[in-house]
């Protein structure tokens, strides 16, 4: 039972990661329809800026993953003004292929400032663990899981009651309308980008902070996130956490588990595990758990 508790904790911490990464994609196909293959690339950007105000910098870790956040954000709205404002009116399809291209460049300079070596970040405390009986979790999953949860109801409160807010929505419910009602939704998309941007920024400071370390393989963990936004709904920002959160406990698990239960299924099958989880969503909720059904009618 210990072993079952643990593997829940740590899942938890690391869906955290696939949460706030899964958020910036539902932000973006939120208000551009569009699936931002550009969120890998994104998080690392962002976790280095992180990395170098604070160990290149020697700021404190909050006040560097601040600025991190920042950059992280500005290099979103340049990203969506440079490469995704002279394409709007273009097939989606089309726009999806540019963040690929987007992803691939950001990637060729980040690895090139990382270079053979990993980038890792001192998180206040270092080691130190809390422990509930059998059962503990490191400060550093613990300062994530609490800067996960704040960002969750700060975005929430944000749609909910600010004007930007309301217009980001608006946006998401028909760019037409929008228009015609002042709203500006070239900023709109602007803003959308820019919150993913800081959003990776936050995801990619705490891997930076875990043993590994941002390297030039570290992209891959925002691939997680795929399928969390699939399994959530791909318009849907609570099914982005709940997806998130979802993936990282069915990995954990199945990591525990998984070679002494079924060791036919081979090694690594946690690897798998969130993939085959999205897809058993999919034959029940082909939207997603909180997707917005699309009716067509011929």
């Amino acid at each position: 039972m210990t072993d079952f508790f643990q593997a829940l904790v740590n899942g938890f911490g690391q869906g955290s990661i696939y949460a706030l990464l899964a958020l910036g994609y539902v932000m973006i196909y939120k208000a551009t329809r569009v699936i931002s293959f550009a969120q890998p690339a994104l998080m690392v950007v962002g976790g280095l800026f992180s990395y170098h105000f604070t160990s290149e910098l020697g700021l404190n870790f909050w006040v560097g993953m601040v600025l991190g956040i920042v950059c992280g954000a500005l290099v979103g709205m340049l990203v969506e003004r440079i490469a995704l404002r002279p394409m709007l009116g273009k097939p989606v399809f089309t726009l999806a292929i540019i963040t690929i291209g987007v992803d691939i460049v950001l990637r060729i300079v980040s690895n090139r400032y990382i270079g053979v070596q990993s980038r890792i970040i001192e998180y206040p405390g270092g080691n130190e663990r809390f422990s509930i009986g059998d059962v503990s979790i490191s400060h550093q999953r613990l300062g994530l899981i609490a800067v996960t949860a704040v960002t969750v109801a700060a975005l929430a409160l944000f749609f909910q009651y600010s004007r930007t807010g309301l217009a980001m929505r608006a946006t998401a419910l028909d760019q037409e309308t929008a228009l015609a009602q002042g709203i500006r939704v070239g900023a709109v998309f602007a803003l959308a980008w820019a919150i993913a941007g800081g959003l990776a920024a936050i995801a990619g400071t705490f891997v930076a902070t875990g043993n590994a370390g941002i390297e030039q393989t570290s992209w891959i963990i925002a691939l997680k996130a795929l399928p969390a936004i699939i399994i959530g709904g791909l318009d849907s920002v609570q099914g982005a956490v709940v997806g998130g959160l979802a993936v990282g406990i069915v990995e954990a698990l199945t990591a525990t588990f998984q070679p002494d239960v079924a060791p036919w299924l081979g090694a690594n099958f946690a690897l798998v595990a969130p993939y085959a989880l999205m897809f058993v969503v999919l034959l029940v909720r082909p939207y997603g758990l909180f997707g917005t059904r699309e009716v067509e009618r011929v």
